[in-house]
Protein backbone atom coordinates (compact mmCIF):
# COMPACT_ATOMS: atom_id res chain seq x y z
CA UNK A 1 0.00 0.00 0.00
CA UNK A 2 1.16 3.53 -0.73
CA UNK A 3 2.16 4.87 2.65
CA UNK A 4 2.11 8.52 1.62
CA UNK A 5 -1.00 9.88 3.31
CA UNK A 6 -2.72 13.16 2.50
CA UNK A 7 -4.33 14.97 5.43
CA UNK A 8 -6.98 17.54 4.48
CA UNK A 9 -7.95 19.90 7.30
CA UNK A 10 -11.39 21.48 7.32
CA UNK A 11 -11.13 25.12 8.46
CA UNK A 12 -13.17 28.32 8.54
CA UNK A 13 -10.58 31.01 9.38
CA UNK A 14 -7.11 31.99 8.17
CA UNK A 15 -5.79 31.35 11.67
CA UNK A 16 -7.10 27.75 11.66
CA UNK A 17 -5.67 27.24 8.19
CA UNK A 18 -2.21 28.42 9.25
CA UNK A 19 -2.27 26.23 12.38
CA UNK A 20 -3.29 23.20 10.28
CA UNK A 21 -0.53 23.90 7.76
CA UNK A 22 2.05 24.21 10.55
CA UNK A 23 0.88 20.94 12.07
CA UNK A 24 1.40 19.07 8.84
CA UNK A 25 -1.87 19.30 6.90
CA UNK A 26 -1.27 18.65 3.20
CA UNK A 27 -4.40 20.43 1.98
CA UNK A 28 -7.14 22.71 3.30
CA UNK A 29 -10.88 22.54 2.78
CA UNK A 30 -11.98 26.14 3.26
CA UNK A 31 -15.54 26.81 4.45
CA UNK A 32 -17.59 29.32 6.34
CA UNK A 33 -20.05 28.35 9.06
CA UNK A 34 -18.92 24.87 10.09
CA UNK A 35 -21.86 24.87 12.52
CA UNK A 36 -23.92 24.15 9.36
CA UNK A 37 -21.31 21.65 8.14
CA UNK A 38 -19.61 24.23 5.95
CA UNK A 39 -20.88 26.88 3.52
CA UNK A 40 -19.12 28.85 0.77
CA UNK A 41 -16.27 30.94 2.23
CA UNK A 42 -16.21 34.68 1.59
CA UNK A 43 -14.06 36.11 -1.18
CA UNK A 44 -12.10 38.04 1.45
CA UNK A 45 -11.27 34.88 3.45
CA UNK A 46 -10.39 33.01 0.24
CA UNK A 47 -8.01 35.80 -0.77
CA UNK A 48 -6.35 35.84 2.67
CA UNK A 49 -5.79 32.09 2.51
CA UNK A 50 -4.47 31.97 -1.06
CA UNK A 51 -2.01 34.75 -0.17
CA UNK A 52 -0.78 33.20 3.09
CA UNK A 53 -0.80 29.43 2.62
CA UNK A 54 1.67 27.28 0.71
CA UNK A 55 -0.57 24.16 0.57
CA UNK A 56 -3.50 23.62 -1.84
CA UNK A 57 -6.94 24.97 -0.92
CA UNK A 58 -10.25 23.34 -1.80
CA UNK A 59 -13.11 25.86 -1.51
CA UNK A 60 -16.60 24.80 -0.43
CA UNK A 61 -19.43 25.75 -2.81
CA UNK A 62 -22.59 25.47 -0.74
CA UNK A 63 -25.04 28.38 -0.72
CA UNK A 64 -27.02 27.32 2.36
CA UNK A 65 -27.30 24.70 5.08
CA UNK A 66 -29.85 21.91 5.08
CA UNK A 67 -30.35 19.42 2.29
CA UNK A 68 -28.48 19.12 -1.00
CA UNK A 69 -31.44 19.63 -3.33
CA UNK A 70 -30.92 22.95 -5.11
CA UNK A 71 -33.23 25.25 -7.04
CA UNK A 72 -32.17 26.77 -10.35
CA UNK A 73 -31.48 30.10 -8.60
CA UNK A 74 -29.20 28.32 -6.12
CA UNK A 75 -27.43 26.51 -8.96
CA UNK A 76 -26.81 29.85 -10.67
CA UNK A 77 -25.36 31.17 -7.41
CA UNK A 78 -23.09 28.10 -7.20
CA UNK A 79 -21.99 28.73 -10.79
CA UNK A 80 -21.04 32.30 -9.99
CA UNK A 81 -19.12 31.14 -6.89
CA UNK A 82 -17.25 28.57 -8.99
CA UNK A 83 -16.45 31.26 -11.58
CA UNK A 84 -14.92 33.36 -8.79
CA UNK A 85 -12.91 30.45 -7.38
CA UNK A 86 -11.52 29.64 -10.85
CA UNK A 87 -9.63 32.92 -10.86
CA UNK A 88 -8.89 33.08 -7.12
CA UNK A 89 -5.87 30.79 -6.89
CA UNK A 90 -7.53 27.84 -5.13
CA UNK A 91 -6.75 24.28 -6.25
CA UNK A 92 -10.34 23.18 -6.46
CA UNK A 93 -13.95 23.30 -5.33
CA UNK A 94 -16.15 21.08 -3.18
CA UNK A 95 -19.88 20.56 -3.75
CA UNK A 96 -22.57 17.89 -3.63
CA UNK A 97 -26.03 17.70 -5.19
CA UNK A 98 -28.86 15.23 -4.72
CA UNK A 99 -32.29 14.81 -6.28
CA UNK A 100 -35.43 14.89 -4.15
CA UNK A 101 -35.67 11.09 -4.37
CA UNK A 102 -32.25 10.62 -2.76
CA UNK A 103 -30.04 9.97 -5.79
CA UNK A 104 -27.03 11.93 -7.03
CA UNK A 105 -28.18 14.85 -9.21
CA UNK A 106 -26.05 13.62 -12.11
CA UNK A 107 -27.15 16.27 -14.61
CA UNK A 108 -26.37 19.28 -12.43
CA UNK A 109 -23.25 17.67 -10.94
CA UNK A 110 -21.97 17.25 -14.48
CA UNK A 111 -22.91 20.86 -15.25
CA UNK A 112 -20.96 22.26 -12.27
CA UNK A 113 -17.99 19.93 -12.76
CA UNK A 114 -17.71 21.01 -16.39
CA UNK A 115 -17.79 24.67 -15.37
CA UNK A 116 -15.18 24.10 -12.66
CA UNK A 117 -12.66 22.53 -15.06
CA UNK A 118 -9.65 22.62 -14.91
CA UNK A 119 -9.98 22.93 -11.10
CA UNK A 120 -10.09 19.77 -9.02
CA UNK A 121 -13.60 18.83 -7.90
CA UNK A 122 -14.58 17.01 -4.71
CA UNK A 123 -18.14 15.71 -4.34
CA UNK A 124 -18.74 16.05 -0.59
CA UNK A 125 -20.63 14.14 2.07
CA UNK A 126 -23.95 14.69 0.31
CA UNK A 127 -23.21 11.16 -0.95
CA UNK A 128 -23.68 9.88 2.61
CA UNK A 129 -27.31 11.09 2.46
CA UNK A 130 -28.05 9.29 -0.80
CA UNK A 131 -30.22 6.15 -0.82
CA UNK A 132 -27.61 3.80 -2.22
CA UNK A 133 -24.08 4.94 -1.52
CA UNK A 134 -22.31 2.37 -3.71
CA UNK A 135 -24.61 3.11 -6.66
CA UNK A 136 -24.08 6.85 -6.10
CA UNK A 137 -20.33 6.33 -6.06
CA UNK A 138 -20.47 4.43 -9.36
CA UNK A 139 -22.52 7.26 -10.91
CA UNK A 140 -19.99 9.86 -9.72
CA UNK A 141 -17.16 7.69 -11.01
CA UNK A 142 -18.63 8.11 -14.51
CA UNK A 143 -18.86 11.93 -14.39
CA UNK A 144 -15.98 13.65 -16.12
CA UNK A 145 -14.22 16.22 -13.96
CA UNK A 146 -14.97 14.70 -10.53
CA UNK A 147 -11.60 14.25 -8.82
CA UNK A 148 -12.60 12.96 -5.40
CA UNK A 149 -15.51 11.93 -3.21
CA UNK A 150 -15.55 12.86 0.48
CA UNK A 151 -17.42 10.23 2.51
CA UNK A 152 -17.71 8.33 5.75
CA UNK A 153 -19.29 5.37 3.98
CA UNK A 154 -22.79 6.53 4.89
CA UNK A 155 -22.08 6.16 8.62
CA UNK A 156 -21.57 8.73 11.39
CA UNK A 157 -17.79 8.20 11.40
CA UNK A 158 -15.19 6.93 8.94
CA UNK A 159 -14.32 4.06 11.26
CA UNK A 160 -17.96 2.92 11.50
CA UNK A 161 -18.21 3.17 7.70
CA UNK A 162 -14.91 1.41 7.09
CA UNK A 163 -16.40 -1.69 5.38
CA UNK A 164 -18.27 0.47 2.83
CA UNK A 165 -15.22 2.72 2.36
CA UNK A 166 -13.12 -0.33 1.61
CA UNK A 167 -15.70 -1.55 -0.95
CA UNK A 168 -15.66 1.88 -2.62
CA UNK A 169 -11.85 1.92 -2.67
CA UNK A 170 -11.79 -1.54 -4.28
CA UNK A 171 -14.35 -0.77 -7.00
CA UNK A 172 -12.74 -2.34 -10.11
CA UNK A 173 -13.16 0.62 -12.49
CA UNK A 174 -12.65 3.38 -9.91
CA UNK A 175 -11.26 6.58 -11.45
CA UNK A 176 -11.88 9.01 -8.60
CA UNK A 177 -10.08 9.17 -5.29
CA UNK A 178 -11.87 8.70 -1.99
CA UNK A 179 -11.31 10.98 0.99
CA UNK A 180 -12.29 9.27 4.23
CA UNK A 181 -14.04 11.69 6.58
CA UNK A 182 -15.96 11.60 9.85
CA UNK A 183 -14.17 11.94 13.20
CA UNK A 184 -10.77 11.29 11.64
CA UNK A 185 -8.18 12.19 14.29
CA UNK A 186 -4.41 11.88 14.71
CA UNK A 187 -4.90 8.74 16.81
CA UNK A 188 -7.09 6.83 14.32
CA UNK A 189 -6.12 8.15 10.90
CA UNK A 190 -3.46 5.48 10.24
CA UNK A 191 -5.81 2.70 11.38
CA UNK A 192 -8.57 3.95 9.04
CA UNK A 193 -6.15 4.15 6.13
CA UNK A 194 -4.70 0.69 6.74
CA UNK A 195 -8.14 -0.93 6.97
CA UNK A 196 -9.66 0.76 3.92
CA UNK A 197 -6.62 1.30 1.70
CA UNK A 198 -7.64 4.97 1.40
CA UNK A 199 -4.68 7.38 1.54
CA UNK A 200 -6.54 10.72 1.68
CA UNK A 201 -8.18 11.62 4.99
CA UNK A 202 -10.19 14.65 6.08
CA UNK A 203 -11.24 16.21 9.35
CA UNK A 204 -11.58 19.32 11.47
CA UNK A 205 -9.01 17.94 13.92
CA UNK A 206 -7.00 15.70 11.62
CA UNK A 207 -3.64 17.29 12.51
Amino acid sequence: MDTTLTFEACVETLEEALVAQNRGANRIELCSDLAQDGLTPSQELTKQCTENLSIPIMAMVRPRGGNFIYSEDELLQMESEIAYFKQSGVAGVVFGLLTDDGAVDVENTRRLAKLASPLQVTFHKAIDYSNDILKSFQELNAIEGITRVLTSGGMDTAWNGREILKQMQELPDRQIKIIAAGKVLPDNRIQISEFTGITELHGKRIV
